[in-house]
């Protein structure tokens, strides 16, 4: 049987507490901000742990974000942004 071990748990626990953190303070989260942001290159697997601590799935939408094609060329692309419910 196969081991599914994560050689690299404690960074993946530190990305999603600071993520979860930044997105308690009302903001919102992409793939290349979380990469920015927390070093973070697989936002999808911290918004999986995020889900949970919440109990609940973050919201989540697609937006148009700005990059560049395989020749450096600017493009417009969708990509996922999540943020949590708003507290009343």
């Amino acid at each position: 049987m196969q081991s599914n071990d994560n050689p690299n748990l404690e960074s993946s626990r530190s990305q999603t507490r600071a993520i979860l953190s930044y997105m308690r303070k009302g903001n919102s989260i992409t793939p290349a901000e979380a990469r920015k942001l927390f070093g973070c290159d697989r936002l999808s697997g911290r918004i999986m742990d995020i889900e949970k601590i919440v109990g609940y799935k973050p919201l989540r939408k697609y937006v148009e974000a700005k990059g560049f094609d395989a020749y450096g060329k600017p493009i417009k692309k969708r990509v996922m942004s999540y943020w949590l419910k708003t507290e009343s």
